[in-house]
């Protein structure tokens, strides 16, 4: 096949497991190679099946490098189930001409709720809770048992206001709280009006808030924003929450602070070097752990998976264009 044949019916690698909507709207426009476990590919697999392919879609942990570019030539688009690209080498991909698409804001909703489920669930101890009557250890209603932290009225930090930091405002307003932000830019003043929302200073976040809840993406200047240093200022009874991307914390320094009891209680959907994770986190019964779930909805995954083929699509009709031009 030369290479106008495959402009005309390129070949694409599906790199995961995806849910039929994806396949449905690819297939009329390209031959697919799917992976058709729920396991990402390896490393070395990744680039062998991506390497006489002209479009590839991936998934937040499949990481695009210079050396895996090096030896994909015929490589003209990527299209990312994922909102973040820390994972794609951009620059790489720009000198070489290859579109780069992803997939942000069709999971804010979606990610905002398991958030302020986990914020729920450490403030009120209810995962601590379950395990321990799950033990049948449970005598009888005691006055002091299980004490957990109000959510109704308290004060909310948010580090990061993009589109799931303004969801968690939206719903902070219904349960009476006081929202402050931290964010790189400052909303309009109408904005922050509409959402009760004030900027402040990251220290502030940390000192004043009674729940922190982390959506910053992740980049070199946001690697260990929350270190051992921020975590020092929290109050003993305030929660903090991670659903952003690991190592937006330092997970060491987290653990050690829950350890010491400030802060009280944490709950992380994302870890540094996951699916790996630091153990001693399964033996703390005042944080909850999710396998990195924030947009495991199945409408929003369905959602997700739509808008990923969309953008190939048309990534590689632009592509094409150039070419007969």
């Amino acid at each position: 096949m030369n290479a106008a044949d495959r402009l005309e019916r390129p070949r694409v690698l599906v790199s995961i497991d995806m849910l039929p909507v994806l396949v449905e709207r690819l297939a009329p426009h390209a031959d697919l190679d799917l992976n058709p476990a729920a396991a990402r590919l390896a490393p070395d697999v990744l680039r062998d099946r991506m390497r006489d392919k002209a479009g590839a879609v991936i998934c937040g942990s499949d990481r695009i490098d210079e050396a895996l570019l090096a030896a994909c030539p015929d490589l003209r688009a990527i299209s990312s189930l994922a909102a973040g690209v820390n994972n794609i080498d951009l620059e790489a991909c720009a000198r070489r001409g290859i579109i780069v698409t992803n997939v942000p804001d069709v999971h804010a909703e979606t990610v905002a709720d398991l958030a302020w489920a986990l914020m729920m669930n450490a403030a009120r101890r209810v995962v601590e809770a379950d395990a321990w009557l799950r033990r049948e250890s449970w005598q009888g209603w005691e006055f002091g048992q299980f004490l957990g932290s109000d959510v109704f009225g308290k004060k909310l930090g948010l580090i990061g206001f993009g589109a799931i930091g303004q969801a968690l405002a939206r719903r902070a307003a219904g349960f009476g709280m006081k929202t402050q932000y931290f964010a790189r830019n400052r909303l309009h003043a109408a904005d922050e009006t509409r959402l009760q929302a004030q900027l402040v200073s990251l220290d502030a976040i940390m000192q004043e808030s009674d729940h922190v809840i982390l959506t910053v993406p992740y980049s070199r200047e946001t690697h260990h924003l929350i270190g051992a240093r921020e975590l020092a200022l929290m109050k003993s009874s305030a929660t903090l929450v991670n659903v952003a991307r690991g190592g937006v914390i330092d997970d060491a320094a987290l653990i050690e602070a829950l350890e010491s009891g400030k802060p009280g209680a944490a709950a992380l959907d994302v870890f540094e070097n996951e699916p790996r994770f630091d153990p001693r986190l399964r033996t703390l019964s005042n944080v909850v752990i999710t396998p990195h779930i924030g947009s495991a909805s199945m409408e929003t995954r369905q959602a997700m998976a739509a808008r990923a083929a969309d953008n190939l699509i048309e990534s590689l009709a632009t592509v094409h264009s150039r070419t007969v031009s």
